[in-house]
């Protein structure tokens, strides 16, 4: 292995080449990102830093004075991958080879057909994402949130925290109600009611309106929402078109890996949003969109690369996610269905800080906390451990 890229410079693609040189990799090492700014954190994008209440320098991921002794290629796009010499051919008609390559491109924003050119619609993904729409978000104007997914919630806290008027649309019966349940996704709407926010759901939208500018949603049932903003929360695709025709198997999660990251190209792993590994515990592929498995995984996705695709699958651990809203904390741990009981455990529904329990045949299989910090965290070890076993 005399020589590497890393394609993607987020989290994923950061905490990779870190791998890679915690595990005695000193050869050349060039990292490609499609955004011109240096690896940032993307959770606080829709809380903190849309508030206002940080700056973008507290978004870094880099330490002060990190050197990876790698050539940063940023503001360049990948546009496909020769795999005769694992060369990554970019949008400036440069190529980049390598001996060994992590695919760690991220997903990028779904937005809502039909709204190219409609000022005042925006997604929310990255740097530049949260800076427009921050610009937007000004007191006594009119946001309507599509998806009431983490995103879509989050920004619907946000915003309601600057003193906008905020309705969110949903056209499942309850938020999150794919991650947690009818059940609990209903008390997790709650929240929104709890703090001034009107939420629709079981609707879909049906067009947006507006002359060059929105100034309105229109609704599948009829209904018209006056609007000034509109954010599109409605999820995000795998970024994996350039790879198309490399040889990396490419399903509906992303990229196709096995339990340590390998893909069906000999000499490429990936890691992060991109990419779909291999669950053991599911006997499936699985992906998941979070910041934690995305820091988690690099690790193993460079020492499968570093060892010729030998490398041990990592330990099963549950799949963890959190989310703020309106000072709530929400996490999540673990693999919850439809067959699942619920109970709860700790706390109560009214209060707004409970602990949850899924059990499937009376196995505990997920946990969500709300507000339950210290419980939800013992919780979450006992599910590593049942996990692993």
């Amino acid at each position: 292995m005399r020589s590497v890229a890393v394609v993607g410079a987020s989290l994923a693609g950061l905490s990779a080449a870190r791998a890679l040189r915690a595990q005695g990799y000193d050869g050349p090492l060039t990292i490609i990102g499609a955004e011109r700014h240096r690896p940032y954190d993307r959770p606080p994008l829709s809380k903190d830093f849309l508030a206002g209440r940080i700056g973008e320098a507290d978004l870094a991921l880099e330490a002060e004075g990190e050197d990876l002794a790698a050539e940063w290629r940023l503001g360049v796009t990948a546009i496909g991958l020769d795999p005769r010499d694992r060369r990554v051919l970019l949008d400036d008609g440069t190529s980049v080879r390598a001996d060994g390559i992590v695919v760690a491109t991220g997903a990028a924003a779904r937005s809502l057909p039909g709204t190219d050119g409609l000022a005042g619609v925006h997604t929310l993904r990255t740097l530049d994402d949260a800076r427009a729409l921050r610009a937007e978000l000004t007191g006594g104007r009119r946001l309507v949130v599509i998806g009431a997914g983490f995103v879509g919630a989050e920004v619907a806290s946000t915003a309601r925290g600057l003193g906008l008027e905020v309705t969110v649309v949903e056209a499942a019966p309850a938020p999150l109600a794919l991650a947690l349940g009818a059940e609990m996704g209903a008390v997790i709407a709650s929240l929104h009611g709890d703090h001034g926010v009107r939420l629709l759901c079981g609707t879909g939208v049906r067009a947006l309106t507006g002359n060059g500018r929105v100034d309105g949603v229109l609704l599948e049932d009829g209904r018209r929402l006056p609007a000034d903003v509109v954010l599109a929360g409605i999820g995000a695709r795998p970024t994996t078109a350039w790879l198309e025709g490399s040889g990396v198997e490419i399903g509906p999660g992303g990229v196709l890996c096995d339990a340590a990251g390998a893909t069906a190209l000999p000499g490429v792993v990936a890691v992060g949003d991109c990419c779909t590994w291999f669950e053991p515990a599911l006997g499936r592929h699985h992906r998941v969109e979070h910041w934690t498995p995305a820091l988690q995984r690099a690790a193993t996705a460079a020492a499968t690369l570093l060892s010729g695709g030998t490398a041990a699958p990592p330990p099963a651990r549950a799949p963890y996610f959190w989310s703020d809203q309106y000072d709530v904390k929400i996490q999540f741990a673990g693999h919850a269905g439809p067959d699942c009981t619920v109970t709860v455990e700790e706390g109560d529904l009214a209060s707004r800080s409970f602990l949850a329990v899924y059990r499937r045949e009376g196995q505990a299989v997920a946990v969500l906390g709300v507000n339950q910090v210290r419980q939800f965290t013992r919780w979450r070890r006992r599910l590593d451990v049942v996990t692993t076993a």
